[in-house]
C-alpha cells in the first residue's frame, strides 16, 4: 500500500498507525447547564475570588448574554473582567489585540481562568489568547512555518471554559484556533492539544436568539463535520508518528468518530429546518446544539479535509462567514468529487440525510445524497447557491483558488479521501460557481 498522500506527522515512520486516540474537555450538556459555570470552573481548580476574563463580542453583550454568563460567575463569587472587541474570522492581529488587553490588565502571567461565549469566532480568540499568554511570545510564533514560526506549544494555561451560541463550529472543543494572516492571503491554525478548552458548556438557551441565516450557515458547518469526518481517511492508513507526542490532532476517522458521524448527520439534516423556520423551537435548537456537538467530535477528529480546505481561500480573500462557505463547496467537494472515493459509504450517507435508497444502486444513492443536501439548502433559503452568488466569484478567480488550497492546505488535503491535484481543485471550483 503507498501512503504518499497519508502522512499525517512531519515525524513517522515508514508503517502504518495502529493507535487511535480519544480526547475531549469535559463537556456538560442541557438546558440550564450555563447555571453550573461557577461548579465547572471548581472542579477545574479555579478557587473563590479569582478573577478570570469573559471573551465575548458586542452583539452578545447587547442581547444579554454575555451579561447572564458573567452574573452567574459573580454570584459564585468570581471576579470577571470582559473583552467584547471580537470580531468575524479573527485574524493574528486580532489575537495581537486581544493579548495586549490581559497583559495591560493583569501582567505576563495574565488571568486565573478564561470563559468564552460566542460563536467560533469568539471562541478561538479565547483559545489563542490564552495559549499566547501561557507559552508567552506571539501569536505567530505558534503557526507553522513558512507562514509563521513553527514553535510548540507546551502549557495549556489556566482554565478554559467555553460557551457557544451557535451549532456550528465546534471550537468548544476543537484542538485548533483558525486565525486569518491577511499579509499573507492565508488562513492557518495554532494547532495542538493545549488549545483544546478544559471544558464546554452546551446550553440551548444561548442559540435561540441566533438569526435565521446564522442559524442555517452554522448549521452547515457542523453538517460539513460530520460528513467530512465520516468519509476522511482512517486511522490505520496514516503513518504512524515516531512517537505519541507527535501525533497530529486531525488523526483520521475510528470506530468512535463514525458513530459521532452517523448521529451528527441524522440529527443536523433533521432538525435544521425547523431551527431556521421557528428560532424558538427549544426542541429543534436542542437538538441542533448536540448535532453539532457530535459532528464536531467526528469531524475535528478525525480530520476535515478538502471542503475545509477550499473554504479557507475563499473566506480569507472575499472574507465570506465561514459556515456558507462550508455549504456552497460541499456538494461539489465532498458529495460530488469525494463521492468515486466509496460509494457503499456514501450511499449510507444518503440514507442518513433521509433518502429512500431502494432500488438504487450505491453510486446512484451517492448521487442522490448530493441532491437531497441541495435541496436542504434551498429548503432554508438562507444559503447562496454558489461560489458565484457568495461573493461574485467568476472563473478568472479560480486559479488562484485552486493553487492557495493545494500549496497552503495540505494540513487538511492529506486527510481526503481521493487524491487532489492542483486542477482537481480548479475542477471543483467550477463546479461549485452554481449549484442551482
Amino acid at each position: 500500500m503507498s501512503y504518499d498522500r497519508s502522512v499525517s506527522a512531519d515525524n513517522h515512520l515508514p508503517m502504518p498507525e495502529t493507535v487511535w486516540s480519544f480526547q475531549m474537555p469535559k463537556i456538560r450538556f442541557g438546558r440550564g447547564a450555563v447555571e453550573e459555570l461557577g461548579f465547572q470552573l471548581g472542579d477545574l481548580g479555579a478557587e473563590v475570588g479569582a478573577t478570570g476574563l469573559l471573551v465575548t463580542d458586542e452583539t452578545l453583550v447587547d442581547l444579554g448574554h454575555a451579561g447572564r454568563v458573567r452574573e452567574e460567575l459573580e454570584a459564585d463569587g468570581f471576579d470577571v473582567d470582559v473583552y467584547d472587541a471580537c470580531g468575524r474570522e479573527p485574524s493574528v492581529s486580532d489575537i495581537d489585540d486581544a493579548v495586549s488587553f490581559v497583559r495591560d490588565e493583569q501582567g505576563e502571567a495574565g488571568y486565573d481562568f478564561y470563559v468564552g461565549v460566542g460563536g467560533g469566532s469568539v471562541m478561538d480568540v479565547a483559545k489563542a489568547t490564552r495559549v499566547v499568554i501561557a507559552n508567552g511570545g506571539k501569536p505567530l510564533d505558534y503557526i507553522v512555518e513558512p507562514t509563521g514560526n513553527g514553535k510548540a506549544v507546551t502549557e495549556s494555561g489556566p482554565p478554559l471554559v467555553l460557551l457557544p451560541t451557535t451549532a456550528g463550529t465546534g471550537s468548544e472543543i476543537s484542538p485548533i484556533a483558525i486565525l486569518a494572516v491577511e499579509e499573507q492571503e492565508t488562513k492557518e491554525g495554532i494547532s495542538s492539544h493545549h488549545v483544546r478548552a478544559d471544558a464546554a458548556v452546551l446550553d440551548p438557551t444561548l442559540t435561540t436568539t441566533l438569526p435565521a441565516d446564522l442559524t442555517g450557515k452554522t448549521a452547515m458547518d457542523a453538517l460539513g463535520h460530520a460528513i467530512e469526518g465520516f468519509t476522511t481517511h482512517e486511522y490505520d492508513s496514516m503513518l504512524r508518528p515516531a512517537s505519541g507526542e507527535d501525533r497530529p490532532v486531525y488523526a483520521g476517522r475510528t470506530p468512535v468518530t463514525e458513530l459521532f458521524s452517523r448521529e451528527a448527520i441524522k440529527l443536523l439534516s433533521g432538525n435544521v429546518r425547523r431551527a431556521v423556520h421557528n428560532g424558538d423551537d427549544l426542541e429543534a435548537r436542542e437538538n441542533m446544539l448536540r448535532g453539532a456537538l457530535f459532528g464536531a467530535i467526528a469531524g475535528l477528529t478525525a480530520g476535515a479535509n478538502l471542503a475545509h480546505a477550499m473554504a479557507y481561500p475563499v473566506g480569507n480573500r472575499y472574507h465570506t462567514f465561514h459556515g456558507e462557505t462550508i455549504a456552497v463547496l460541499t456538494p461539489a467537494s465532498t458529495l460530488g468529487y469525494n463521492a468515486a472515493s466509496d460509494p457503499d459509504r456514501y450511499a449510507e450517507i444518503a440514507e442518513l440525510l433521509g433518502v429512500n435508497t431502494t432500488g438504487m444502486s450505491n453510486r446512484q444513492a451517492a448521487d442522490a445524497a448530493k441532491d437531497t443536501y441541495i435541496q436542504l439548502q434551498q429548503d432554508l433559503n438562507v444559503i447562496p447557491s454558489g461560489l458565484n452568488e457568495l461573493a461574485g466569484i467568476e472563473e478568472d478567480d479560480l486559479e488562484w483558488l485552486a493553487t492557495q488550497t493545494v500549496e497552503q492546505q495540505q494540513r487538511l488535503i492529506r486527510c481526503n479521501p481521493r487524491p487532489v491535484t492542483k486542477a482537481d481543485a480548479y475542477t471543483v471550483f467550477e463546479d461549485a460557481l452554481y449549484n442551482w
